[in-house]
């Protein structure tokens, strides 16, 4: 497993990344909305990337279950669709329903990667707790991210936080390294693999991960 550590040039190059990232994604944030589609969130993200002299991250990128590459600068994904929904005018915001919006540019040669899930209008308060928790459990990785440790010991109070609060992780997919590319080693799951605990990875200064 090859991971690469980077420099302070570098670190600097992908926090410029990141930073259009976040602004893109504030913006659609402010504008998901009941009677929004999806569609009008993509073309949203596209201008600003465009304006910002970026390259949409996930617009091309060969699509497994499809016979043509994703059509999308955004992944949009409401309710129950877990990851990489398709954006379109014909998927129309509701009031309830949960949207998680995931986005990507290269800038300079490095990449930002990013998303957010958030509720529409007044969602059920079930629905609501899943946000708060998956929020927390971000929230305890950033805080326990330092070099020295090991991520299975991340991993696990990141999973433990999920299952006592009634809910199940998803092990279809796992967070990733970032840098020149949007995917690179390692993978960092939110719960202890028998990947992570075979090969477990210690945290250094300058790895860069989306978890």
């Amino acid at each position: 497993m090859a991971i690469t550590l980077r420099s302070n040039r570098e670190l600097e190059q992908l926090r410029k990344a990141g930073l259009v990232v976040a602004r893109v994604l504030s913006k659609l944030k402010d504008n998901a909305k009941p009677g929004v589609s999806t569609g009008q969130l993509d073309a949203m993200a596209a201008q600003m990337t465009q304006e910002a002299g970026a390259i949409p991250l996930f617009k091309g990128v060969p699509c497994p279950y499809k016979k043509y590459p994703f059509p999308g600068v955004i992944c949009a994904s409401v309710n129950e669709q877990l990851v990489h929904g398709i954006p379109s005018e014909s998927v129309i915001l509701r009031e309830g329903d949960i949207l998680s919006v995931d986005f990507g540019v290269k800038l300079d040669g490095y990449c930002g990667d990013s998303a957010f899930t958030v509720g529409i209008g007044r969602i059920a308060p079930q629905r609501q707790r899943l946000l708060d928790v998956t929020q927390r459990m971000l929230e305890i990785a950033v805080e326990m991210m330092a070099p020295g440790v090991k991520w299975s010991v991340v991993a696990a109070q990141m999973e433990a936080c999920c299952r006592n609060a009634g809910f199940s992780v998803v092990k279809e997919y796992v967070g990733h390294g970032i840098g020149t590319e949007m995917h690179e080693e390692p993978k960092v799951p939110n719960f202890v693999s028998r990947e992570l605990q075979k090969n477990d990875i210690v945290l250094k200064e300058g790895m860069v991960l989306a978890v």
